[in-house]
């Protein structure tokens, strides 16, 4: 019973997790998880794990069987192994069990591009699209982007977007040899920024308020959709509601895709798939910035290096702490013995 309350507490304190819920069930369901889902164990069957299925289909970690998917209530080998596969690329505990920390990382909003399993380097690092495409062009790059005439939000000023997304492109053009030019000539720029609603004719429809924040596409497509039922912020201390996303932190990410970067294992970097309302990831991390200059190099004004060097100094000091304390208590330990 102590259990049932505590993981009730946990849901609670998490905005995500109360304004969108594991797919296809109510709050009081996910409420129930520990019993539900916890348990559950290969060869069972469990109502509810078939939306868990869907999900995983959807993102790529529970692939076709022989052309076709069956989606069932059973906890197979199939779907075990799916579990894993995502535990191990999102950084949660690889238990292949559906944990609390699995489930709640499934209800948190993201990213719609989905992982393959050819994208995972096996470690917690930067990934690329299979073939590792990137864009193509004289260096140093200008790549032209240009926001859909037709397909924008009335939310917010046509002006505070425009600012947010030349921040966000400024972020990445500060680390390679790339840069970004607004233009109004929507049909030829590089990348066409646009905001939808449900099905709009790629394929991946978006689902309403804190379900899939955006999708792009890998280069050279350009393509850059955001879902328009979200609540777009540009700043928290005007936008009040909790179910609020900020708009730069999911541009910078969705700009890693249309670079050619895939989705991180590393929870701090802008390229980790999901993003919890009212939260804000818009500084690049070390494993951001490697990985996207594998692909075109080094700014030469940049100044990422002084980043990488003061990075590396503190995860020294990091590892240093984490190894004084760990020889703090068979210190201790020893002391009381004798």
């Amino acid at each position: 019973m102590f259990l049932f309350f505590f993981i009730i507490l946990l849901l609670g304190s998490s905005p995500c997790l109360l304004a969108r819920n594991t797919p296809g069930f109510t709050n009081k369901e996910v409420a129930g998880i520990s019993e539900r889902f916890l348990h559950a164990a290969r060869g069972s069957e469990v109502a509810g794990i078939s939306e868990f299925k869907k999900h995983f289909r959807r993102f790529g970690y529970l692939p076709l069987q022989n052309g076709t998917f069956l989606v069932t209530d059973t906890f197979d080998d199939r779907f075990e192994s799916a579990v894993t596969l995502y535990q191990e690329k999102l950084g949660l505990p690889t238990t292949g069990k559906l944990h609390l920390a699995t489930v709640s990382q499934v209800s948190t909003p993201g990213c719609g591009v989905p992982d393959t399993p050819t994208t995972f380097h096996g470690t917690k690092r930067y990934v690329y699209f299979p073939g590792k495409p990137r864009w193509y062009r004289p260096m140093p790059m200008t790549l032209t982007y240009a926001f859909s005439p037709v397909n924008f939000i009335s939310s917010l000023s046509s002006s505070d977007i425009k600012v947010v997304f030349k921040r966000a492109f400024a972020t990445w053009a500060s680390v390679i040899p790339v840069s970004f030019v607004e233009t109004e000539d929507y049909a030829f720029a590089d990348i066409k920024i646009g905001f939808y609603s449900g099905d709009h004719g790629d394929g991946e429809a978006f689902d309403g308020a804190l379900g899939v924040l955006a999708h792009s596409f890998s280069p050279e497509s350009g393509r850059f959709h955001l879902d328009a039922a979200e609540t777009w912020a540009v700043d928290f201390g005007t936008e009040k509601s909790p179910v609020a996303v900020d708009l730069e932190s999911v541009a910078t990410h969705e700009i890693g895709h249309l670079l050619g970067l895939g989705h991180s294992s590393v929870k701090g970097a802008v390229m980790y798939p999901s993003l919890k309302p009212r939260d804000k990831k818009v500084d690049l991390t070390v494993d951001d910035i490697e990985g996207v200059q594998a692909l075109y190099g080094l700014n030469p004004n940049s100044r990422s290096g002084d980043l990488l060097e003061s990075d590396i100094s503190t995860n020294q000091a990091v590892n240093l702490r984490i190894r004084a304390s760990d020889m703090a208590l068979p210190l201790i330990l020893y002391l009381l013995c004798m």
